[in-house]
């Protein structure tokens, strides 16, 4: 099934993670690892990609709406299974 509209979600990004993945739930936000490291907007750019691919969405999908320098984003996602952010905040993909 296919989803329109955007969710908007709260993200906590950890960058510098040896294990990326997507799940989990810190302060009400999902929690994002990546590998990168918080230099020049890649651990963001990573995070924005990670989001992506756990909601099977393009990249071009997910907007940073706030957050660009912290560890905790708001980003919107179109096309995002409202369920499916459920299921990663209880920490199973």
């Amino acid at each position: 099934m296919r989803h329109t509209g955007a969710v908007r979600i709260t993200v906590w990004v950890r960058p510098g993670s040896a294990r990326p993945g997507v799940g989990g739930e810190r302060d009400g936000a999902l929690v994002v690892q990546v590998s990168k490291r918080a230099v020049d907007g890649q651990a963001t750019a990573a995070a924005l990609a990670a989001v992506a691919a756990a909601f099977g969405v393009p990249r071009r999908s997910v907007t940073l709406v706030a957050g660009a320098a912290s560890r905790t984003k708001i980003l919107e996602v179109e096309g995002a299974d409202p369920a499916l952010l459920q299921r990663l905040l209880a920490g199973a993909g």
